[in-house]
């Protein structure tokens, strides 16, 4: 890939038959199997401090919600795991690149889709 620098992913898991609670037990065991991705430097869940305004909080943190620093050489590591792991469930991904601060934001909702999502963010990630 063309970028060298690590990205930073943002996680959104949205799940409507549960609640609050529920969904950010659910961000919150997805976690340590993130950090355990190859290419992950770091990842933590979303402080609400750090969460866009109006976001749902539980416990300090944004519900749902989680953000990682990842080498873009195995960026598609996450989103395989991702598809493999959430596939049937909703997840939006946002990717910030610097040194432009580009945001790249992609929503799936299925395997297919995370597909189809990591060749939209590999074919930007080489564009640019």
């Amino acid at each position: 890939m063309a970028t060298t620098s690590n990205v930073e992913v943002t996680i959104s898991l949205s799940e409507p038959d549960l609640d609050d609670e529920e969904l950010q037990a659910e961000a919150e065991n997805l976690l340590p199997q993130i950090r355990e991705v190859d290419g992950v430097e770091e990842a933590n869940l979303i402080t609400l401090a750090q969460a866009p305004t109006g976001s749902k909080a539980f416990g300090g943190f944004a519900v749902g919600k989680l953000k990682a620093l990842v080498n873009p050489k195995n960026l598609g590591s996450l989103f395989k795991f991702l598809g493999d792991r959430l596939g049937n469930k909703t997840i939006k991904v946002i990717i910030k690149k610097s040194p432009l601060n580009e945001e790249i934001t992609v929503e799936a909702t299925n395997s297919q889709d995370f597909e189809l999502a990591w060749q939209k963010v590999e074919n930007r990630l080489n564009n640019k």
